[in-house]
C-alpha cells in the first residue's frame, strides 16, 4: 500500500521555516483564511490611497440634487411609490436604523421631509454603517451606501448612482 503525497510536503512550504510550516490541510487552510481575512480588511479601510476625497457639505449637497433636484422641502414629492420622502428620499427602514444608532435625534419619520432633520439621519446613518468614509469625505462610499443599504458600496446597482452624484460634486480636495 502506497501512502498519498501530502499537498503540504509541495515545494511552495519548503520557502518557510520549519516550526511556521503548517502540519495538517486543515493548518493550511486556516492560515490561508487568516490572510484571506487580512487582504480583505485592509482593502475595506479607508478611501484608497489618492482617492478623491469632499467636504460633507459638498456631498449633502450632491445628493439632494440627484434625491430631489433641490427643491424647497415642502414641494419634494415621495418617491418609490410613496416609501422614500424628503430632500433626500430616505426610507423608513434608513431613518430607524439611524434612530437606533442614534436616539438624540429625536422626532419622528415624517420630520425627513424637513432636509435640516435629514441631514441629521443621514449623519447618524453614516456613523453607524460608513464611519470612515463620512469622516473622511470618500463620497463614493458615502453616496452608494446611501442609495444601497449599509452594504451598498459594494452593490453594482448603486455604482449608475454615484457617478449621478459625482456629476453634482466638486473638484476633490
Amino acid at each position: 500500500m502506497t501512502r498519498a503525497k501530502s499537498p503540504l510536503r509541495g515545494s511552495r512550504w519548503r520557502r518557510l521555516p520549519r516550526r511556521l510550516r503548517p502540519r495538517t490541510r486543515r493548518g493550511a487552510a486556516a492560515a490561508a483564511a487568516l490572510v484571506m481575512g487580512l487582504l480583505w480588511w485592509t482593502a475595506q479601510s479607508g478611501p484608497r490611497d489618492g482617492a478623491p476625497t469632499w467636504p460633507r457639505r459638498a456631498l449633502l449637497d450632491a445628493i439632494r440634487w440627484v434625491e430631489s433636484r433641490n427643491r424647497p422641502d415642502s414641494q419634494v414629492p415621495d418617491g418609490d411609490d410613496g416609501l422614500a420622502i424628503g430632500p433626500y428620499q430616505i426610507h423608513r427602514v434608513y431613518w430607524t436604523d439611524a434612530h437606533e444608532f442614534d436616539p438624540t435625534l429625536a422626532g419622528g419619520y415624517q420630520d425627513c421631509r424637513r432636509r435640516v432633520y435629514a441631514e441629521r439621519v443621514i449623519d447618524a446613518y453614516m456613523r453607524r454603517y460608513a464611519a470612515d468614509a463620512w469622516q473622511q469625505g470618500d463620497g463614493e462610499r458615502v453616496a452608494r451606501v446611501h442609495n444601497g443599504g449599509p452594504e451598498g458600496h459594494r452593490k453594482r446597482a448603486t455604482e449608475a448612482y454615484w457617478q449621478r452624484v459625482r456629476a453634482r460634486l466638486p473638484a476633490p480636495r
